[in-house]
Formats: C-alpha cells, sequence, structure tokens
C-alpha cells in the first residue's frame, strides 16, 4: 500500500468529526486494529476508515461499545446474527415508541383543546400507543 493510501490518526479522526482520543480509546477496547505504526505514528489504512463508520452507525443504532465489540468480535455467522437479531427487536420496539411519541405530538400541534388530555382524539391516541400491555385497570399508563 502506498503511504498516501494511509493517514494520520488526526486525519481519521477528522474525517469523521471525533477527536482523536476517541479513536485512542476504541483501539484500547478491541473495537479498532491497531494501527500501524512509521516512524512511532499510527497510520490508518481504508479498513480502518470502514470500521469507524461501523462503529459509529452501530453507536447511532444504540449499541454500546460492548455491544458493538461483541458483534465485532464473535467467531461464528450464527452467533452473530442471534446478536444482530436481538439488537433488532429492541431497534423495532424503539422505533414503535417513537412513532407512537410522533402522533402524539403532532396531535398536539394541532389539537385545538383547552385541555388536550380531555381531547377525545388525543385520548384515543394515548391509549393505543400505550398499548393494552402498559394499562393498569383503571387505564392509568404504567
Amino acid at each position: 500500500m502506498k503511504s498516501s493510501d494511509s493517514m494520520r490518526i488526526g486525519e481519521l479522526a477528522e474525517r469523521f468529526d471525533l477527536a482523536p482520543h476517541v479513536l485512542r480509546h476504541w483501539e484500547a477496547m478491541g473495537l479498532l486494529a491497531p494501527a500501524s505504526r512509521v516512524n512511532g505514528r499510527r497510520r490508518f489504512t481504508r479498513d480502518h476508515v470502514i470500521r469507524v463508520m461501523t462503529i459509529i452507525r452501530a453507536k447511532a443504532a444504540g449499541m454500546s461499545l460492548e455491544q458493538i465489540r461483541e458483534v465485532l468480535t464473535v467467531s461464528g455467522q450464527a452467533e452473530r446474527q442471534a446478536l444482530l437479531q436481538r439488537h433488532h427487536a429492541e431497534l423495532e420496539r424503539r422505533l414503535y415508541e417513537i412513532s407512537a411519541s410522533k402522533a402524539l405530538i403532532e396531535h398536539l400541534m394541532q389539537c385545538t383543546a383547552d385541555d388536550f388530555t380531555q381531547c377525545p382524539d388525543y385520548r384515543r391516541i394515548a391509549e393505543t400507543a400505550a398499548g393494552p400491555q402498559n394499562l393498569h385497570n383503571d387505564g392509568c399508563v404504567i
């Protein structure tokens, strides 16, 4: 690989708007393979760029650094699929919650009721958003 194909830690960090110490931390945690050193300085490759993009996207999906490390280092595809399926189910749950919250907010932005909690449409949306598994017998959300 040509030296122009590699980059210093500051260049890689800047590419993703990260501080260099973040990359050092990820390297220490085993998320990022140690960079080769040229004259004592880390030199990162395109593979590192892909790995950093993967870490950033996984973090944006709500994965902890430990979960990301586990996915990146798990030995078999079946184990990786099981880990990812669990996380996918959690993302689906979060998407449902976000969608329900968004529906409530969208209604409130247009609701003309003096007390929106008494608005029949708001109450219907709120009850649907809470789901039957989250309501007590008295109708209170837990």
